[in-house]
């Protein structure tokens, strides 16, 4: 699994001109999930992303997690970080999961996020031409592949 986690001032994702998911202080986060990502997988990103500390302390520095600012997920599926561009100019997403595979991995991320932070996760339509919109806040953005957990 690969997550793009961007610490926002406000997020929402529109899909066909409504609003699906909403958020002010907190994360987005772009999630891909790969064929050969496990439950494993899963939950040890889940539990990285929930305790991130990347909201500032008192002193400027980037020391708090999400529940220490009060602070929400918008978590939308998103494919294309799986995205292949070693060959030609069109992007190969062969590595990416199908939709059987990677709908209840996404649905069971949403489940994990929930439960861990112990607030609603706001979301996208898995599959759906989504509209985002984010104030990025630093900014600060964090990349994330599940395959570098064992990487030391």
């Amino acid at each position: 699994m690969r997550a793009v986690i961007q610490r926002v001032s406000q997020a929402s994702c529109t899909v066909n001109g409504e609003i699906t998911g909403k958020i002010n202080t907190g994360f987005l986060v772009l999630l891909g999930v790969e064929e050969a990502d496990t439950l494993e997988d899963l939950t040890w990103l889940a539990q990285k992303i929930v305790n991130m500390r990347i909201f500032n302390d008192e002193n400027g520095l980037m020391n708090k997690s999400l529940a220490d600012v009060d602070g929400r997920i918008l978590l939308i599926s998103q494919f294309t970080l799986f995205a292949q561009t070693k060959k030609g100019n069109r992007p190969s997403f062969i590595r990416a999961a199908k939709p059987a595979q990677a709908i209840p991995l996404y649905e069971k991320m949403i489940a994990e996020l929930a439960q861990l932070s112990n607030t609603k996760i706001e979301t996208g339509i898995f599959g759906a031409d989504m509209k985002i919109e984010l104030l990025n806040d630093g900014p600060v953005t964090i990349m994330m592949d599940t395959k570098d957990k064992d990487r030391h």
